[in-house]
Protein backbone atom coordinates (compact mmCIF):
# COMPACT_ATOMS: atom_id res chain seq x y z
CA UNK A 1 0.00 0.00 0.00
CA UNK A 2 1.14 3.55 -0.78
CA UNK A 3 0.37 6.08 1.50
CA UNK A 4 1.36 9.85 0.82
CA UNK A 5 0.79 13.06 2.52
CA UNK A 6 1.20 15.81 0.67
CA UNK A 7 1.63 19.03 2.81
CA UNK A 8 3.82 22.15 1.50
CA UNK A 9 3.31 25.65 1.55
CA UNK A 10 0.12 27.67 -0.32
CA UNK A 11 0.34 28.22 -3.20
CA UNK A 12 3.53 26.15 -4.11
CA UNK A 13 1.42 23.54 -6.08
CA UNK A 14 -0.16 20.99 -3.42
CA UNK A 15 -3.43 20.67 -5.38
CA UNK A 16 -1.45 20.22 -8.71
CA UNK A 17 0.57 17.68 -7.61
CA UNK A 18 -2.78 15.81 -5.86
CA UNK A 19 -3.99 15.78 -9.03
CA UNK A 20 -1.22 14.29 -11.07
CA UNK A 21 -1.31 11.58 -8.30
CA UNK A 22 -4.95 11.07 -8.92
CA UNK A 23 -4.40 10.68 -12.34
CA UNK A 24 -1.66 8.41 -11.07
CA UNK A 25 -4.18 6.07 -10.06
CA UNK A 26 -4.04 7.40 -6.14
CA UNK A 27 -7.63 7.92 -4.32
CA UNK A 28 -6.90 11.52 -3.21
CA UNK A 29 -8.18 13.41 -0.33
CA UNK A 30 -7.84 16.90 0.66
CA UNK A 31 -7.99 18.60 3.92
CA UNK A 32 -8.88 15.81 6.21
CA UNK A 33 -8.74 16.24 9.57
CA UNK A 34 -5.76 14.78 11.19
CA UNK A 35 -7.44 12.77 14.07
CA UNK A 36 -9.72 10.98 11.24
CA UNK A 37 -6.35 9.90 9.30
CA UNK A 38 -5.73 6.36 11.39
CA UNK A 39 -9.04 5.60 10.80
CA UNK A 40 -9.05 5.85 6.91
CA UNK A 41 -6.00 4.11 6.99
CA UNK A 42 -7.39 1.62 9.03
CA UNK A 43 -10.27 1.10 6.47
CA UNK A 44 -7.78 1.20 3.14
CA UNK A 45 -5.87 -1.38 4.56
CA UNK A 46 -8.63 -3.60 5.50
CA UNK A 47 -10.29 -3.36 2.55
CA UNK A 48 -9.83 -5.70 -0.86
CA UNK A 49 -7.49 -3.18 -2.35
CA UNK A 50 -9.36 -0.55 -4.04
CA UNK A 51 -7.79 1.85 -2.02
CA UNK A 52 -4.00 0.08 -1.80
CA UNK A 53 -2.80 4.18 -3.51
CA UNK A 54 -4.16 6.63 -1.02
CA UNK A 55 -2.37 10.55 -0.76
CA UNK A 56 -3.77 12.69 1.62
CA UNK A 57 -3.71 16.84 1.46
CA UNK A 58 -2.97 18.41 4.42
CA UNK A 59 -1.70 22.20 5.10
CA UNK A 60 -1.84 25.13 7.10
CA UNK A 61 -5.20 25.30 6.70
CA UNK A 62 -5.94 22.58 9.26
CA UNK A 63 -4.40 24.90 11.90
CA UNK A 64 -1.03 26.30 12.96
CA UNK A 65 0.06 23.76 14.57
CA UNK A 66 0.97 20.42 13.68
CA UNK A 67 0.75 18.30 16.84
CA UNK A 68 -2.32 16.22 15.78
CA UNK A 69 -1.32 15.36 12.58
CA UNK A 70 2.06 13.78 14.12
CA UNK A 71 -0.03 11.94 16.38
CA UNK A 72 -2.00 10.68 13.60
CA UNK A 73 1.30 9.69 11.94
CA UNK A 74 2.52 7.70 15.22
CA UNK A 75 -0.77 5.81 15.09
CA UNK A 76 0.18 4.93 11.35
CA UNK A 77 3.51 4.00 12.39
CA UNK A 78 1.88 1.42 15.32
CA UNK A 79 -0.68 0.17 12.66
CA UNK A 80 2.50 -0.93 10.63
CA UNK A 81 1.29 1.59 7.69
CA UNK A 82 3.99 2.75 5.89
CA UNK A 83 3.60 6.38 4.81
CA UNK A 84 5.84 9.22 2.98
CA UNK A 85 5.68 12.77 3.31
CA UNK A 86 5.60 14.66 0.07
CA UNK A 87 6.58 18.53 1.14
CA UNK A 88 5.98 21.11 -1.58
CA UNK A 89 7.72 24.04 -1.31
CA UNK A 90 8.37 27.59 -3.38
CA UNK A 91 9.77 30.63 -2.94
CA UNK A 92 8.34 33.48 -1.63
CA UNK A 93 9.10 35.12 -4.71
CA UNK A 94 7.31 32.87 -6.75
CA UNK A 95 4.53 32.03 -4.41
CA UNK A 96 3.40 35.97 -4.02
CA UNK A 97 3.71 36.23 -7.84
CA UNK A 98 1.54 33.64 -8.11
CA UNK A 99 -1.11 34.91 -5.28
CA UNK A 100 -0.82 38.00 -7.37
CA UNK A 101 -1.82 35.96 -11.15
CA UNK A 102 -4.91 34.21 -9.48
CA UNK A 103 -5.60 37.31 -6.96
CA UNK A 104 -6.81 34.39 -4.26
CA UNK A 105 -6.56 35.15 -0.33
CA UNK A 106 -3.67 33.34 0.96
CA UNK A 107 -4.95 31.84 4.12
CA UNK A 108 -2.65 33.54 6.91
CA UNK A 109 -3.24 37.14 5.07
CA UNK A 110 -5.54 38.48 7.93
CA UNK A 111 -5.82 41.30 10.52
CA UNK A 112 -3.78 43.62 8.01
CA UNK A 113 -0.75 41.00 7.40
CA UNK A 114 1.24 41.25 4.45
CA UNK A 115 1.34 39.06 1.53
CA UNK A 116 5.35 38.45 2.22
CA UNK A 117 4.73 38.16 5.55
CA UNK A 118 1.98 35.31 5.76
CA UNK A 119 4.14 33.36 3.53
CA UNK A 120 6.77 33.86 5.61
CA UNK A 121 5.17 32.96 8.82
CA UNK A 122 3.65 29.78 7.11
CA UNK A 123 7.02 28.37 5.94
CA UNK A 124 7.90 28.75 9.65
CA UNK A 125 5.00 26.95 11.05
CA UNK A 126 5.27 24.14 8.59
CA UNK A 127 8.88 23.42 9.28
CA UNK A 128 8.44 20.61 11.32
CA UNK A 129 6.30 18.89 8.79
CA UNK A 130 9.21 19.43 6.12
CA UNK A 131 11.93 18.08 8.54
CA UNK A 132 9.86 14.82 8.79
CA UNK A 133 8.98 14.91 5.21
CA UNK A 134 10.50 12.43 3.03
CA UNK A 135 10.19 13.99 -0.75
CA UNK A 136 10.94 17.66 -0.79
CA UNK A 137 9.71 19.62 -4.23
CA UNK A 138 10.57 22.90 -5.27
CA UNK A 139 8.11 23.90 -7.64
CA UNK A 140 9.94 27.36 -8.34
CA UNK A 141 11.59 26.27 -11.80
CA UNK A 142 9.35 23.59 -12.83
CA UNK A 143 6.05 24.02 -15.51
CA UNK A 144 3.07 22.22 -15.08
CA UNK A 145 4.37 18.94 -17.70
CA UNK A 146 7.77 19.03 -15.06
CA UNK A 147 5.74 19.02 -12.03
CA UNK A 148 3.88 15.63 -13.68
CA UNK A 149 6.89 13.81 -14.60
CA UNK A 150 8.22 14.89 -11.18
CA UNK A 151 5.41 12.41 -9.76
CA UNK A 152 5.51 10.07 -12.06
CA UNK A 153 9.07 9.99 -11.32
CA UNK A 154 8.95 9.63 -7.38
CA UNK A 155 5.49 8.06 -7.21
CA UNK A 156 5.24 5.66 -10.68
CA UNK A 157 4.27 2.41 -11.03
CA UNK A 158 5.22 1.93 -15.20
CA UNK A 159 0.88 1.62 -15.55
CA UNK A 160 0.31 5.57 -15.66
CA UNK A 161 -1.63 6.79 -18.19
CA UNK A 162 0.32 7.89 -21.31
CA UNK A 163 1.16 11.84 -21.59
CA UNK A 164 -1.20 12.99 -23.60
CA UNK A 165 -4.52 10.72 -25.73
CA UNK A 166 -5.35 12.62 -28.94
CA UNK A 167 -8.72 12.15 -30.23
CA UNK A 168 -9.37 12.99 -34.23
CA UNK A 169 -12.68 14.21 -35.09
CA UNK A 170 -14.04 14.12 -38.86
CA UNK A 171 -16.68 16.32 -39.36
CA UNK A 172 -19.36 18.12 -41.59
CA UNK A 173 -19.36 22.17 -41.51
CA UNK A 174 -22.49 22.03 -42.58
CA UNK A 175 -23.56 20.93 -39.17
CA UNK A 176 -21.01 22.74 -37.49
CA UNK A 177 -17.65 22.63 -35.86
CA UNK A 178 -17.14 20.28 -33.01
CA UNK A 179 -17.14 22.77 -29.93
CA UNK A 180 -14.82 20.34 -28.03
CA UNK A 181 -11.74 20.78 -30.68
CA UNK A 182 -8.64 21.88 -29.83
CA UNK A 183 -7.49 22.05 -33.66
CA UNK A 184 -9.75 22.54 -36.90
CA UNK A 185 -8.46 22.07 -40.57
CA UNK A 186 -10.57 22.27 -43.14
CA UNK A 187 -10.47 19.96 -46.31
CA UNK A 188 -12.71 20.94 -48.32
CA UNK A 189 -10.25 21.86 -50.98
CA UNK A 190 -9.83 18.55 -51.82
CA UNK A 191 -11.59 16.59 -54.81
CA UNK A 192 -14.87 15.41 -53.42
CA UNK A 193 -15.97 12.36 -53.98
CA UNK A 194 -19.63 13.03 -53.66
CA UNK A 195 -19.50 13.94 -57.75
CA UNK A 196 -18.56 10.33 -58.65
CA UNK A 197 -21.88 8.47 -58.78
CA UNK A 198 -19.92 4.98 -58.11
CA UNK A 199 -18.75 6.68 -54.38
CA UNK A 200 -21.50 8.94 -53.11
CA UNK A 201 -23.09 6.49 -50.69
CA UNK A 202 -20.03 5.29 -49.58
CA UNK A 203 -17.66 6.49 -46.86
CA UNK A 204 -13.91 7.51 -46.57
CA UNK A 205 -13.30 4.40 -44.85
CA UNK A 206 -14.01 2.50 -48.49
CA UNK A 207 -10.69 1.47 -49.99
CA UNK A 208 -12.22 3.00 -53.08
CA UNK A 209 -13.13 6.20 -51.11
CA UNK A 210 -9.77 6.31 -49.41
CA UNK A 211 -8.09 5.68 -53.24
CA UNK A 212 -10.05 8.45 -54.68
CA UNK A 213 -9.15 10.79 -52.27
CA UNK A 214 -5.01 10.27 -52.20
CA UNK A 215 -5.19 9.41 -55.96
CA UNK A 216 -4.60 13.46 -55.87
CA UNK A 217 -0.78 14.59 -55.22
CA UNK A 218 -2.38 17.76 -53.47
CA UNK A 219 -3.90 15.42 -51.04
CA UNK A 220 -1.03 13.79 -50.35
CA UNK A 221 1.05 16.83 -49.98
CA UNK A 222 -1.57 18.11 -47.47
CA UNK A 223 -0.83 15.48 -45.71
CA UNK A 224 2.53 15.28 -45.62
CA UNK A 225 2.60 18.92 -44.14
CA UNK A 226 -0.17 18.30 -41.76
CA UNK A 227 1.81 15.49 -40.09
CA UNK A 228 4.88 17.51 -39.73
CA UNK A 229 2.61 19.86 -38.01
CA UNK A 230 1.18 17.56 -35.51
CA UNK A 231 4.41 15.69 -34.97
CA UNK A 232 5.94 18.84 -34.48
CA UNK A 233 3.16 20.03 -31.31
CA UNK A 234 2.56 16.58 -30.01
CA UNK A 235 5.44 17.38 -27.66
CA UNK A 236 5.11 21.31 -27.22
CA UNK A 237 1.54 20.27 -25.78
CA UNK A 238 3.20 17.52 -23.38
CA UNK A 239 5.71 20.04 -22.17
CA UNK A 240 3.02 22.22 -21.44
CA UNK A 241 1.39 19.60 -19.43
CA UNK A 242 -1.81 19.01 -21.81
CA UNK A 243 -3.08 15.46 -20.74
CA UNK A 244 -5.99 15.46 -23.74
CA UNK A 245 -6.17 16.71 -27.22
CA UNK A 246 -8.89 17.30 -29.83
CA UNK A 247 -8.24 17.16 -33.32
CA UNK A 248 -11.31 17.92 -36.18
CA UNK A 249 -10.94 17.53 -39.64
CA UNK A 250 -13.79 18.82 -41.73
CA UNK A 251 -14.91 18.81 -45.24
CA UNK A 252 -18.36 19.84 -46.42
CA UNK A 253 -20.79 16.97 -45.44
CA UNK A 254 -18.05 14.83 -42.82
CA UNK A 255 -18.86 11.52 -45.91
CA UNK A 256 -16.18 11.02 -47.28
CA UNK A 257 -12.34 13.38 -47.59
CA UNK A 258 -12.86 14.35 -43.70
CA UNK A 259 -13.07 10.90 -42.76
CA UNK A 260 -9.96 9.51 -44.84
CA UNK A 261 -7.62 11.96 -43.58
CA UNK A 262 -8.64 11.32 -40.36
CA UNK A 263 -8.35 7.86 -40.82
CA UNK A 264 -4.33 8.13 -41.64
CA UNK A 265 -3.58 10.94 -39.22
CA UNK A 266 -4.78 8.78 -36.45
CA UNK A 267 -2.80 6.51 -37.59
CA UNK A 268 0.20 8.86 -37.97
CA UNK A 269 -0.07 9.90 -34.28
CA UNK A 270 -0.51 6.49 -32.96
CA UNK A 271 2.86 5.76 -34.28
CA UNK A 272 4.39 8.79 -32.85
CA UNK A 273 3.82 6.78 -29.26
CA UNK A 274 0.00 8.68 -28.79
CA UNK A 275 -3.03 7.16 -27.86
CA UNK A 276 -5.06 8.17 -30.38
CA UNK A 277 -8.77 7.84 -31.14
CA UNK A 278 -11.02 8.24 -34.11
CA UNK A 279 -14.47 9.30 -34.50
CA UNK A 280 -16.48 10.21 -37.21
CA UNK A 281 -19.12 12.18 -35.91
CA UNK A 282 -21.50 12.70 -39.35
CA UNK A 283 -20.16 10.05 -41.54
CA UNK A 284 -23.48 8.37 -41.31
CA UNK A 285 -25.67 11.51 -40.74
CA UNK A 286 -27.87 11.72 -44.04
CA UNK A 287 -28.79 14.73 -45.72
Amino acid sequence: MKFIIISGLSGAGKSKAASFLEDMGFYVVDNMPAALIPRFAELCMAGPGQYDRVALVTDIRGGQTFDGLFAALSQLRDMCCDYQILFVEATVETIIKRYKETRRMHPLAKNGRSLEDAVRQERIALMPVRQRAKYIVDTSPLSTAKLRGEMLRLFGDGNEIPAMSVNVISFGFKYGIPLEADLVFDVRFLPNPFYIASLREKNGLDNDVRDFVFGYQQTRDFLKHLEDMIGFLLPRYVEEGKTALVIAVGCTGGHHRSVAITRALAEFIRQKGYPAAENHRDMTRGG
